[in-house]
């Protein structure tokens, strides 16, 4: 297999030290972007000590996709003004969402990002307000020097999935092993562990998720990504399965 098209397996956030994560994989999704983005420069020291080749991925700030009601705002290091509230989250054509946006835009292009992933609430639902703000947002922000993927976790019809990523060119992100794969684009695929951030996957769950890689686009490159509690783990053996056992195995 090219190189350039082998998948890249990492995990969600650094999970252990920078310095062996580096030594292991050649891709991270950083989480922090998501509940409250660092300060520039910390995101500039990470592109400088990762080896050349290595590619970060990052997650859209939650203040484009989720509303102040969230748990994961108490994350947050200034809360936001009770006041103002209303006009965070789902994809608003507001200040406040474009002013994360551009935030979120500053840490991608100071680790150069090859994917920024944005994932929605479950209560992201396919209502006709969200569907008009989520296209507003992609059409008002263009193409970008980076891959935009999309995680819906809510109730969305498969055909309005499909309508929006293919008028965005988003990749639709998924959980290969919880939902059916789309293989119209190389995937990026994020594993949360089956039913629970607890579970370690199987041999048997990795071998089921190399035959649904070999049936995906190559090109560009597909992104496999863990986020369960043994993700470091689960990522290593899933690399050696691929480098080690044949794709009809």
């Amino acid at each position: 297999m090219n190189p350039q098209s082998e998948p890249l397996i990492g995990c969600y956030g650094w999970a252990g030290s920078q310095a062996q994560y580096f030594q292991q994989f050649r891709v991270i999704e950083i989480q922090s972007t998501f509940y409250d983005p660092p300060a520039s420069k910390v995101a500039a020291r990470w592109r400088m000590i990762a080896p050349p080749e290595f590619e970060f991925c990052i997650k859209a700030w939650q203040l484009i996709t989720h509303s102040p009601s969230s748990p994961t705002y108490r994350r947050l290091r200034q809360p936001i003004d009770a006041e103002r509230s209303a006009f965070f989250g789902s994809f608003q054509d507001t200040d406040e969402v474009w002013g994360a946006w551009m935030k979120t835009l500053e840490i991608a292009k100071a680790v150069r990002a090859s994917v920024m992933l944005f994932q929605c609430p479950a209560s992201f639902r396919a209502s006709r307000v969200n569907i008009e703000n989520i296209s507003r947002f992609f059409q008002k922000i263009g193409p970008q020097s980076f891959r935009l993927a999309w995680e819906p976790r809510g109730q969305w019809p498969a055909e309005a999935v499909r309508d929006l990523c293919a008028q965005y060119r988003l990749i639709h992100c998924i959980d290969p092993l919880s939902s059916a794969p789309d293989f119209e684009n190389a995937p990026y695929w994020r594993l949360h562990g089956k039913g629970s951030y607890s579970y370690r996957y199987t041999d048997e769950d990795l071998v089921q998720l190399k035959k649904l890689l070999f049936l995906a686009p190559t090109e560009p490159q597909a992104h496999i990504l863990f986020n369960n509690v043994t993700m470091k783990e689960d990522a290593s053996r899933f690399r050696l399965l691929l480098d080690n056992i044949p794709s009809s195995g």
